[in-house]
């Protein structure tokens, strides 16, 4: 499961939307849910989280956030404790 250049995939996906409150991760609507893209390695989403969030700085409820899909995909490789 490498890429061209022999690196591995570790996938991420980057989403977000509206919070209900600023002190939980439940959205206000989920329809609405922002999902903004799955990347390569941490890096690439990491990127693209950045450039969402700078967008979004003008209203406190809304979050995004990385998720780690390597680690669902593959749990036990998931322990690796890399990102």
């Amino acid at each position: 499961m490498a890429d061209d250049q022999g690196k591995k995939q570790l996938l991420h996906l980057v989403f977000g939307g509206e919070l209900k409150t600023l002190t939980s991760t439940e959205f206000r609507d989920l329809d609405a849910l922002d999902i903004v893209g799955i990347y390569p390695d941490y890096k690439s989403a990491e990127a693209a989280w950045r450039a969402k969030a700078q967008q979004t700085v003008d209203n406190a409820h809304m979050r995004y956030f990385i998720v780690h899909l390597h680690r669902l995909l593959d749990p036990d490789a998931g322990n690796s404790g890399r990102s």
